[in-house]
């Protein structure tokens, strides 16, 4: 996992016409999208739509991906991120657990920009698997240019799952999930788009990676 020191990141809602600054704690992001073979290890199975071990996982919804950080937790001995609702269709998380999570969008973008202030880390074509040049499906993690701070996928392959409700006054239990992905034209690929879903949501390419607080730092 990559160590991402503290800051502070401008966030914007283009739907609300909002912006909003959040202060970032030091946290680690994994280098890569989880893969196909590493949920199958935790989990015992894929759900992905194309059998491929080194691709990202995918179909896989924001209640999937949270259990797979707490089975993953209880595998080296950290505790839960998770609590999940009595009838398991949605979760809160416990702040104080250091266990394995998903980032938070604040978190997600400010990983992505590594530094830079534009739409894009580099040129598309370079850092991204995309509508042009993914010939309709996801490709293997790692293989195009990462960012300057090393991650891979942040923009394409698959879209990523993010902690936080989006707006829960108007969708209730909605989660957001950023990067674009192997379907998405250009215009998707942007390090500023915010897409929401309900939980339980899963689609061919939308998957995650992981990420974990560093009380200790």
């Amino acid at each position: 996992m990559i160590p991402v020191c503290s800051g502070t990141i401008v966030m914007r809602d283009d739907r609300l016409r909002e912006s909003w600054t959040v202060a970032i704690k030091p946290f680690l992001i994994c280098r890569y999208q989880v893969t196909q073979s590493f949920y199958a290890k935790v989990m015992g199975v894929s759900p992905s739509s194309i059998a491929a071990e080194d691709q990202p996982v995918e179909t896989v919804s924001w209640l999937h991906a949270a259990r797979f950080c707490n089975r993953l937790s209880a595998m080296v001995k950290l505790p839960d991120r998770y609590v999940f609702s009595s009838d398991g269709q949605d979760a809160t998380a416990v702040a104080t657990s250091d266990g394995f999570r998903l980032p938070s969008e604040a978190e997600w973008e400010f990983a992505c920009r590594a530094g830079t202030k534009g739409p894009r880390y580099g040129p598309i074509a370079d850092i991204a698997w995309y509508g042009e040049n993914s010939e309709g499906g996801s490709k293997a993690v790692g293989t195009k240019r990462p960012n300057d701070w090393g991650l891979h996928d942040m923009l394409g392959n698959v879209w990523e799952w993010c902690e936080d409700v989006y707006d829960p006054a108007v969708y209730g239990t909605y989660r957001i999930f950023r990067g674009g992905g192997w379907a998405d034209h250009e215009r998707g690929c942007l390090a500023t788009n915010r897409r929401r879903s309900h939980p339980t949501f899963a689609i061919d390419d939308l998957g995650f990676r992981i990420a974990r607080s560093c009380f200790w730092s």
